[in-house]
């Protein structure tokens, strides 16, 4: 067989003998290999006679997935194998062509694809606010792939509507509003999450504008602390707004919006002859993770009639702990609020949910009722439709990942998950905080799990020219990342924050870290850095 060139008797031939019930086990993986270099897509599924090869096809392509896995997991493995970009292009054939390639080229490239991409399961990954690799999560973003249909109607997604109804209510009722009442849709992240928001507070404030447009209104301004998520100004700019109508409130050293000078700008606005429509309250900023005032920012909302949003969609997850969830105290009177369980609850990318504390806006704010997809003379009750409240038509299923871990894990257990992450980060806050070498970026243990902090290496920490000393310190974090990706042994990000140079930001909501991990990176930095 390994003789025979791929002409089509030969190919034939083979096939009958490779798929025959008799040798379909016992035929040594090699030439099972070999079979892929003569077959097509064609050859699948909905190919006649396909099922055998289709099920061979997929088996291989979950052994590298299981492989790729179980590696990720692998402490002795790296983090990254990274490449320059020329260079990965020039790597591996990237291209595409007219003629198909084989299902063996195929399995190539998805080796490929994994042998260069970032490991976000591994437990030394701490780069982004989402990582981790959860197995029942994993298991439901399959499933849904293969279900593969869409979120706009229950005729389409019957189970998945009514799992989304119910995890919605579910969040409902731990923000505090009263029987889970409102509304609610998982959007793909938090910038659409927190856009609907925007998008809702203005039609509430005047209606008219959906069908007339925002010349029928006046100037509107929206508020958010100057440590927000820049989501705000790009909402502001896609529904027409204008990020100059974003007003951004100063934030104390803590990155916490200041009260006294919201209101303050508040009434600046409307003498100006604006009107104030939304506010954006943020849970857990991305850099300091920070908790903005959210009782005292209730009160002004209330006072001056603003529609008051949390954006949660880094810390709203600490509403899931007994423990933490005071941090969010005042979330019960937001009329909104941004929660993306793919960050701190570790649900695969992505999963993102905007709950809405009004029901019924949704739908007035954003239906078109297209007679085609939402017809009226359906047999069951309409309100599970729930594409015409959405930005979207069409709408990946993002709740079964949740729904499904949620249901193994109990909310229990992800108290338990968010509690370890939080209970790491106090670790590496202790650990380092009067460390030698390293020197915090604001006083006090943290309120969420970021970590800012300055390595200053021996070649910068004794030096006594404060311009100097800062402009060389502002170099070190971005040196320092570069040696961890090519090493590959770890990966965490850095930025500067207004006045303040480079620093790394830890954040940690892996759930596979350990303290062993943490001291890892400690050690790391300090290892890469000692040159500096």
């Amino acid at each position: 067989a390994l003789t025979i060139k791929n002409s089509g008797s030969a190919k034939n031939d083979i096939s009958a003998i490779i798929y025959s019930p008799l040798n379909e086990a016992i035929l040594p993986h090699a030439i099972i290999c070999y079979f892929n270099a003569l077959l097509f897509f064609t050859d699948l599924l909905p190919a006649l006679n396909g099922d055998a090869k289709t099920m061979n096809f997929l088996q291989e392509v979950v052994d590298i997935m299981l492989a790729y896995i179980v590696e990720s997991f692998d402490r002795s493995t790296k983090v990254i194998d990274f490449h320059y970009p020329n260079e990965l292009l020039q790597r591996n054939n990237w291209e595409l062509s007219d003629e198909p390639e084989t299902l063996d080229d195929i399995l190539i490239s998805c080796r490929a694809t994994l042998k260069y991409a970032i490991k976000t399961a591994h437990p030394r990954y701490f780069n982004q606010l989402s990582t981790g690799l959860d197995m029942v999560g994993l298991a439901a973003d399959w499933l849904t792939s293969t279900a593969n249909t869409n979120m706009f109607t229950y005729e389409v997604a019957p189970v998945f509507v009514l799992l989304e109804y119910v995890t919605l209510k579910k969040m409902r009722e731990i923000i505090g509003w009263q029987d889970g009442r409102g509304d609610g849709i998982f959007s793909p992240g938090g910038a659409i999450s927190n856009m609907y928001a925007m998008l809702l507070a203005r039609y509430k404030m005047f209606p008219e504008v959906k069908e007339k447009g925002m010349s029928s209104v006046p100037r509107l301004v929206a508020f958010t602390s100057e440590h927000s998520h820049f989501s705000i100004k790009k909402g502001a700019a896609a529904l027409g707004i204008g990020t100059e109508s974003v007003i951004c409130i100063k934030a104390d050293e803590r990155g916490k919006m200041i009260p006294s000078d919201l209101e303050r700008r508040i009434i600046e606005a409307k003498q100006k002859g604006y009107v104030p429509f939304f506010v954006s309250a943020t849970a857990g900023t991305t850099v300091y993770g920070a908790f903005d005032p959210l009782m005292a920012i209730a009160d002004i909302c209330k006072k001056h009639d603003i529609w008051m949003h949390v954006d949660g969609a880094w810390g709203g997850s600490l509403l899931m702990s007994r423990k933490h969830r005071w941090k969010l105290n005042g979330v019960e009177r937001a009329n909104s609020m941004t929660w993306n369980p793919h960050k701190m609850m570790a649900v695969p990318l992505q999963c993102s949910a905007l709950l809405v504390r009004e029901e019924g806006l949704m739908q007035s704010c954003n239906q078109m009722q297209a007679c085609y997809l939402f017809q009226q003379d359906k047999q069951y009750d309409l309100s599970y439709d729930t594409g015409d409240k959405a930005l979207q038509c069409g709408r990946h299923v993002d709740i079964f990942k949740l729904w499904l871990m949620w249901r193994a894990k109990g909310t229990i257990g992800f108290e338990a998950q968010i509690d370890k992450c939080l209970e790491l980060s106090e670790y590496l806050y202790n650990k380092i905080k009067d460390r030698e070498g390293y020197e915090m970026v604001f006083d006090g243990k943290p309120q969420h799990t970021n970590v800012c902090f300055w390595y200053l290496p021996p070649g910068v920490r004794y030096l006594e020219d404060k311009v100097e000393k800062m402009k060389r310190l502002h170099k070190v974090a971005p040196v320092i990342k570069a040696r961890m990706m090519e090493y590959g042994t770890t990966m965490v990000s850095y930025q500067p924050q207004g006045d303040k140079v480079n620093f790394f930001r830890m954040v940690i909501s892996n759930p596979a870290a350990t303290f062993e991990d943490i001291d890892f990176l400690i050690e790391e930095i300090e290892r890469l850095g000692q040159d500096l």
